[in-house]
């Protein structure tokens, strides 16, 4: 196989229909890493959560978390960026005023993710990507300098609705569409794609043999990094048209066959 680092988005991507990786992706993982080929999950969710994930490797892999915000390799954060402590200051206060909204906020730092909403239906959607997720009575109370990313959960068209009204408010910070229900708000200065390209050079590999796997708008950057670019056949269009390559849907196993079609020399 001539690339020797692939990425890949979990949710729509790399998950199945019911949010869980595929069987048949271990014995790949093995193969590729036999090979010498890393494999790094890109995606939103928790590093604990994506560490407990892929436990069953049974060796280290490398993990680009919470939308590139932390960038972790063999057992060590290598990279961490964070959000000024007023910005984030600014989206809670806007957020928790604003009640005629069904929203909440998921405050995120590196030692774990705060709620204030503890429903069972805000809690369903939250508990998949944050193994560590406490409730507090309020979120003003963890900004800290520590603060990573900040998570919008809406019952409504995150795309379409909320994300304009974050941008008002967080305007300063990335505010990107990372699902249905889903607005991510960062620093700047970290996407996915800036996150491949530190794992790539703490591993001395070059862009040019890189391959990614994306499925939604927060894999914009990740997509356009890579040396090679997959959008999954259930890709949000604009990922779809920024790809070079279209895979079968994650509900076809769609990253375990075209790794399987790399590893082959197809």
């Amino acid at each position: 196989m001539h690339y020797r680092l692939v990425a890949s988005d979990m949710d729509g991507t790399l998950l199945d229909g019911q949010r869980r990786i595929p069987e048949d992706f271990w014995p790949v993982l093995e193969q590729m890493h036999n090979e010498g080929v890393h494999f790094a999950p890109a995606s939103g969710r928790q590093l604990y959560t994506l560490i407990d994930q892929f436990a069953p490797a049974g060796f280290p892999v490398s993990i680009i978390a919470e939308n590139g915000t932390i960038v972790y390799h063999e057992g060590e954060i290598i990279s961490t960026t964070t959000i000024n402590p007023e910005s984030a200051g600014a989206v809670v206060s806007a957020v928790s005023s604003d009640n005629s909204r069904d929203w909440g906020l998921v405050l995120c730092r590196t030692d774990g993710a705060f709620v204030t909403r503890t429903d069972r239906p805000f809690l369903d959607q939250c508990e998949p990507y944050y193994a560590r997720l406490s409730a507090v009575s309020d979120l003003r109370e963890y900004v800290t300098d520590d603060v990573i990313k900040i998570a919008l959960l809406i019952f409504d068209d995150a795309e379409h609705v909320a994300a304009p009204i974050m941008r008002d408010v967080a305007h300063d910070l990335t505010v990107a569409v990372s699902g249905k229900h889903w607005i991510d708000m960062y620093n700047p200065a970290a996407n996915k794609g800036i996150a491949f390209e530190k794992l790539a050079a703490a591993l001395g590999i070059p862009m040019s043999q890189t391959v990614a796997f994306g499925d939604y708008l927060n894999d914009t950057e990740l997509i356009k990094a890579a040396g090679r670019s997959y959008a999954m056949a259930n890709a949000h269009p604009d990922i779809i048209a920024a790809a070079d390559f279209l895979a079968p849907a994650n509900t076809d196993n769609g990253v375990i066959t075209e790794l399987q079609n790399l590893l082959a020399g197809a």
